[in-house]
């Protein structure tokens, strides 16, 4: 079987090539409609389509954005909406995608490619490794109280989709700042994908609650919540559910959530895609009660070992040596040194024996050298040199990425 790759050339070849994902998730074809929107997003010469004899039979997308990174951001193909209709399984249509992909966003010079994956098994081959974990909370009601009190020092209130257009964005950009792992949102992304609300999306839950917190007037802290209403005898049974919750600073995040929790008439708060150093872990009382079930969340994949290295800062200043491997992408294999945060191509011993896919887990700073040494994954050629790597690429916070894209 011949297959081939190109971008829709269409609307038309665009919602088929969507659809090889889409009916996975039992979704319905998408309207023209969604997909003139969704393309602002994803722009049609990003939009790959697998053909068999015309026919399109797969589709996979590059969301280009930006990813914050420890010191700054690096452009990003944000890997999504993957997908093999099941007629056509098990015949190299991924692969073939996939190549077409990587290639793509390494021609248009991104560094790095990104996902979430919806099953774990399928992007390892392709060279994505695990940078991230975050888990999912369901917090009794009665369970809510603080270790210490909040001392409330910001005003908030419900605003208008409009008005969280305007305030909400520069307080997720304060994230990406102290984040690695935060994609970058355009306009169009924060109005069509953030806080758009059409009733068909909101799977069985009430609308989207917009709050804001202000500071003297200062946007410190937002959440995107709903609310779903049930009643047993009399009392309710109801949830909320935390769309996504950010603050500025640490007195912003705590008295966010002092706001979510309080929120009367529900018996449950739930929320997920929490980082494993998440602040509710000590401003519970009682953080064993939020039953925190964690899983991974981001995968990254280094396209160009050289300018990725080089995009981020470092915590310590040490000269190491990568001897790295890549199957799929083979311009990246070979020695690189790493020195006064840039990475070069060198002839030099390795200090470190590894696949690009565990580089790709290590860069963001979640996953330590250590931690994938002792599932055999990084062969040490030069004595210490995981201990010094670990103290190279460490950061403070772990990896967030608050919205699956």
């Amino acid at each position: 079987m011949s297959i081939e790759v190109r971008p829709a050339e269409n609307l038309d070849e665009y919602q088929e090539a969507f659809f090889a994902i889409g009916q996975y998730f039992g979704q319905e074809p998408s309207s023209r409609e969604d997909m003139e929107r969704f393309s602002r997003l994803l722009p049609l010469e990003r939009m790959l389509a697998g053909r068999e004899n015309g026919t399109i039979v797969g589709g996979a997308g590059g969301f280009p954005f930006e990813m914050s990174v420890p010191g700054g951001s690096v452009r990003c193909a944000g890997t999504t909406v993957v997908g093999v209709y099941p007629t056509h399984r098990r015949r190299g249509v991924l692969r073939a995608m996939m190549r077409a992909h990587l290639d793509d966003a390494h021609e248009r010079g991104e560094p790095i490619a990104a996902l979430w994956a919806s099953e774990e098994t399928i992007y390892g081959r392709f060279g994505y490794g695990r940078a991230a974990f975050s888990g999912e909370i369901s917090l009794a009601r009665e369970r809510v109280a603080f270790a210490h009190p909040v001392e409330l020092g910001s005003v908030a209130r419900i605003v208008d989709a409009a008005d969280a257009l305007e305030r909400f964005p520069s307080i997720w950009d304060a994230l990406a700042t102290e984040r690695p792992g935060v994609h970058g949102r355009s306009r169009d992304w924060w109005e069509l994908r953030v806080l758009r609300d059409p009733p068909d999306r909101r799977g069985g839950n009430g609308p989207k609650r917009f709050v804001l917190f202000e500071r003297d007037g200062d946007a410190v802290a937002y959440a995107i919540y709903r609310h779903n209403m049930s009643w047993d005898a009399g009392s309710s049974s109801g949830r909320v559910y935390v769309v996504e919750a950010v603050g500025r600073d640490a007195a912003a995040t705590a008295e966010l959530w002092r706001y979510l929790l309080d929120i009367d008439w529900v018996a449950t708060i739930e929320s997920s895609l929490l980082p494993p150093d998440h602040p509710l872990f000590f401003l519970l009382a009682e953080s064993r009660r939020m039953r925190y079930r964690m899983g991974d969340s981001l995968w990254v994949r280094l396209l160009d070992v050289g300018a990725a290295l080089s995009a981020r800062t470092y915590a310590a200043d040490e000269e190491l040596v990568f001897e790295v491997t890549d199957a799929f992408c083979e311009w990246n294999g070979g020695r690189w040194r790493l020195a006064d945060g840039a990475a070069e191509r060198t002839k030099a011993s390795p200090d470190l024996r590894l696949d690009v896919r565990e580089l790709g887990s290590a860069y963001l700073g979640g996953i330590a050298f250590r931690q994938l040494a002792q599932a055999g994954l990084v062969e040490e050629s030069t004595p210490g040199a995981i201990d010094r790597a670990d103290s190279v690429f460490r950061h403070g916070l772990h990896p967030w990425g608050p919205e699956i894209f």
